[in-house]
């Protein structure tokens, strides 16, 4: 992923150096493994734990890929460079494992603590959504269908109702990650043939994951399919939001505005111009995670027990989408933190629309006081036209006609045109997704 999207301490986690480091955590897992079952004996394995302290650092990783221009084959160009580390006791390093063995060990490590500090943002986010949400409890705005004015809402609900969204996601991502938390230290095709099951599951203990149960030479995709799925759902829900803010800092709309710094230029040509470009930036990014989504589901139909298909795919999925959800989540919660909301233009927009929003309660009235709903539609219907034809206010134009006045009486119109009357379960919606 290019350094534009990278937050730095997850570009770090996916350097080449961290692979090598991720995949020497794996060796050495295996070696504590084979010397607790007697087969390493100690003298070796501590010379092993001694030799290979060495950094691996840049040096390192030059000379694994200058060897793996020979090989043609990365996992012994690294095993290469190591034994030149090492020396003759490397003879125990890799022993009885296969390069998926030690490539979808390391897989799980480092989408685990991927995964993790995606997790963390998103708990950043949630934290944020929650204050939002409370702070504008109560505050009146237009609810929308369609584009078009509909009925008041809240803009704490509307924040209340992506908060509850991205506690899904957060429960999803949690779901996703024990399940790519797994790894397979099983051999060539699954059947343990220089590898046993006790090697396998004490091995990766030491590496805080969990056995694949089944696994064939690799750890199967459709765990992988499901992480990054999950990653394409939570992007869609960032922009979900994001196309919502983009809405309500259009200019004839305005509600809210993204945060303009001091300095900042929103146009080449226009000097006037401050534009959404936080929300646009992320909405297109959500779509890359969804592209990366279907490529992750395309490496589930693997040929047999394995084919390397996959492998090129993954070299780019696995930073990438995990870079840009991460990235994606602490800039959005910079957003709403820097957020301006204009309470002023959310009443004038309430008004804006003549307060025809008030059609269904003068609609469900005259039904509750027994006409027909059909001729009680009509009736709202004709006078909600006229108003929009003439910008007349609609709970005037009501009071003015005679048949609906006549029917209902001023006390219960005065009830029917209540703006508070949109916020009466408020309390209770709150309630169940905050408690």
């Amino acid at each position: 992923m290019i350094e534009r999207y990278t937050r730095p301490e997850m570009g770090a986690l996916w350097t080449q150096e961290n692979k090598f480091r991720a995949w020497m955590e794996v060796e050495l897992a295996v070696c504590r493994a084979w010397h607790k079952a007697g087969v390493i004996p100690k003298e070796a394995m501590a010379e092993i734990e001694s030799k290979t302290v060495f950094p691996i650092d840049e040096s390192f990783s030059a000379r694994v890929l200058e060897i793996e221009e020979r090989t043609r084959h990365d996992v012994i160009a690294f095993l290469t460079a190591v034994e030149e580390r090492v020396g003759p006791v490397s003879r125990y390093i890799h022993l009885g494992c296969t390069s998926s063995d030690i490539v979808d060990t390391a897989n799980g490590l480092l989408l685990a603590r991927a995964g993790s500090m995606v997790g963390n943002a998103l708990d950043v986010l949630l934290d944020v959504l929650r204050k939002l949400a409370l702070e504008h409890k109560g505050r009146l705005c237009m609810g929308r269908t369609h584009g078009v004015h509909a009925e008041p809402t809240s803009f704490g609900l509307k924040m209340l109702g992506f908060y509850a969204e991205f506690a899904r996601h957060r429960t999803r991502l949690q779901q996703a990650m024990d399940d790519v938390r797994v790894g397979k230290l099983s051999g060539a095709v699954g059947t343990y043939t220089a590898l046993t099951p006790d090697v396998e599951e004490t091995a990766l203990e030491l590496l805080g994951l969990r056995v694949d149960p089944v696994s064939t030479q690799i750890v199967q995709r459709d765990r992988y399919a499901n992480f990054f799925t999950t990653l394409a759902l939570m992007a869609g829900g960032v922009e979900r939001l994001c196309v919502e803010l983009r809405h309500l800092q259009r200019t004839e709309v305005r509600e809210a505005e993204e945060g303009f710094a001091k300095g900042q230029k929103g146009s080449s040509a226009m000097p006037h111009k401050k534009n959404p470009i936080s929300a646009e930036n992320m909405s297109g990014l959500a779509r890359l995670l969804r592209g990366n989504a279907l490529a992750a589901m395309e490496n589930q139909a693997l040929w047999h027990e394995r084919d390397i298909s996959h492998s090129s795919v993954e070299r780019v999925i696995m930073p990438d989408s995990t870079i840009l959800a991460h990235y994606l989540l602490s800039r959005l919660a910079g957003l709403l933190r820097n957020l301006r909301i204009i309470p002023e233009n959310m009443e004038r927009n309430l008004k804006s629309s003549q307060q025809l929003f008030f059609s269904q309660r003068v609609l469900t009235a005259l039904v509750e006081s027994g006409l027909q709903r059909q001729e009680a539609y009509e009736m709202v219907q004709r006078i909600a036209m006229l108003c929009w034809e003439e910008r007349r206010d609609f709970p005037e134009a009501v009071r003015a006609d005679s048949a609906i006045a006549g029917r209902l009486g001023a006390d219960r119109l005065d009830e029917v045109f209540d703006m508070g009357f949109y916020l009466r379960h408020e309390d209770v919606v709150y309630t169940r997704v905050l408690g």
